[in-house]
């Protein structure tokens, strides 16, 4: 399949030159395919995208791919990394501040928030964000207003967040080191990025895509890969990914005699393969029991019921009371508390009667 465009045609408009830059990322693979479909199904809408998968799979650039097939292609697309900045920092940079409002703030200065007002805010590697900062991102979400530090003016602002991640965020929200409330706003679509050596249909289209572009980069009239580096790229597992596989073609082309890479000029790296994560990026292993229950509860916590924790309580209690087929001592003891507390609850609940006194035995007439 061949590139849509040629980069170096100035008549070819700016969306065409991020769909080519976009199709050498996800190219030839069946399950990149896949990918690209669901991204052009997914940005002419305002959802909010969180985009998952390892170190190095191109999380920037489908953003941006997002961004140029939405609506608000032709306003600013700005991207900031969560995990490069301090605690200090990150505040003032989302925000904005007013002149004095901190040492050497000598001028006001509109934060990246009120930058992409009408466009769209990458906020990448967001699983970085320090909690506290956590708190104010979904206040700003849920308000659509920034307030500049040392102001009490909101200002409004219309963006369209997509935010990716390297991490399980699932288990950082059980972990209690992301909020569940936040993950929800941010997730309203997930796309998820496979490792290269999970799309393998996808190696060799980039490599030759990486060896027309250096070649151009480096004066070069043009390159070949040697079967035998070709077979080398295709055995190799790709721990750096689609930016390993870019290096690994520049280097090549430095050192390759008489425009033809050998598989001797393939600096291969020896790193082992990262860990799967399991929920992020699409393993078929489940996530815990805790992450479930945060997950559930994060729903409710949306939901804004009232009364939330008094019926979890009586779900709570009835349920124990279930599972231990009306025995209420086992009930109390398997959450932890005294019969005489576990009856009250039970009484409230409605299960039971205030003066009932039947014994659990008449339940169960085995029970211990």
């Amino acid at each position: 399949m061949p590139l849509l465009t040629n980069p170096d045609d100035k008549s070819v408009d700016a969306r065409t030159l991020v769909r080519e830059r976009a199709t050498a990322l996800v190219f030839e693979d069946p399950t990149s395919c896949e990918l690209l479909a669901r991204i052009e199904r997914l940005a002419p809408s305002e959802a909010s995208v969180l985009i998952t998968g390892e170190t190095g799979t191109g999380k920037e650039l489908v953003a941006r791919h997002v961004h140029q097939l939405s609506r608000r292609s032709q306003r600013p697309f700005v991207a900031l990394n969560c995990g490069a900045l301090t605690e200090s920092l990150i505040e003032s940079e989302l925000f904005g501040y007013e002149k004095g409002a901190f040492t050497g703030a000598l001028t006001s200065r509109p934060g990246w928030f009120e930058e992409a007002h009408g466009g769209t805010l990458f906020l990448d590697e967001i699983g970085d964000l320090p909690f506290s900062m956590q708190v104010k991102l979904l206040r700003v979400l849920q308000e659509k207003e920034v307030v500049r530090l040392g102001s009490r003016v909101s200002h409004p602002v219309d963006v369209r967040i997509i935010a990716a991640t390297n991490i399980n965020l699932f288990d950082a929200v059980a972990a209690g080191h992301f909020r569940a409330d936040l993950f929800y706003r941010i997730n309203v679509a997930t796309l998820n990025l496979l490792p290269l050596r999970k799309r393998r249909g996808d190696i060799m289209p980039l490599a030759r895509h990486f060896v027309t572009q250096y070649c151009k980069r480096l004066g070069h009239n043009s390159a070949q890969i040697s079967e035998a580096a070709e077979t080398a790229l295709m055995a190799h597992l790709w721990p750096g990914n689609i930016r390993e596989l870019e290096n690994v073609i520049h280097y090549g082309l430095l050192v390759c005699r008489q425009g033809r890479i050998q598989a001797g000029d393939l600096h291969l790296s020896r790193l082992q393969v990262p860990a799967e994560n399991s929920i992020a990026f699409g393993a078929t292993e489940s996530p815990s029991i805790e992450s479930r229950m945060a997950s559930l509860l994060a729903e409710l916590f949306e939901e804004q019921r009232t009364g939330l924790y008094d019926s979890l309580e009586e779900m709570l209690v009835k349920t124990a009371w279930q599972y231990c087929h009306g025995n209420q001592s086992r009930a109390a003891r398997l959450l932890g508390i005294s019969r005489n507390i576990f009856r009250a609850r039970l009484a409230r609940a409605g299960v039971i009667g205030v003066s009932d006194s039947t014994s659990e035995e008449a339940w169960l007439p085995n029970a211990l």
